[in-house]
């Protein structure tokens, strides 16, 4: 285990944003909380795309790998497709850094 050292403000910060006395437990529940703010703004913006292709990205990237389309060589399909799939990728990462933490 590693020891961290935080300055007294952040001890503080985390006392009051927590309410919790342990600065270890504090910082814990405020990366939880990031964590899960954090997906949820994911969650939003990845059915803001579901819901202007009209299906999910699996479905989308199945798509778009099947099928050859005039449409998939404009700047914003690709563009979309490529942040759609940051999100995706994004989204798997921060739950396995939740588990973590849980």
């Amino acid at each position: 285990m590693s020891t961290l050292m935080f300055p007294k403000g952040t001890v503080q910060a985390l006392r009051d944003l927590t309410g919790e006395s342990r600065p270890d437990a504090a910082l814990l529940l405020v990366l939880r909380d990031a964590v899960t703010y954090r997906l949820e703004q994911i969650e939003a913006e990845l059915d803001a795309f579901g819901a202007k292709y009209g299906m999910s990205f699996d479905e989308y990237r199945r798509l778009w790998e099947s099928e050859d389309r005039d449409e998939h060589y404009r700047w914003e399909a690709e563009r979309d497709y490529l942040e759609w799939e940051a999100l995706v990728t994004r989204k798997r990462r921060l739950e396995d850094v939740y588990g973590w933490l849980t």
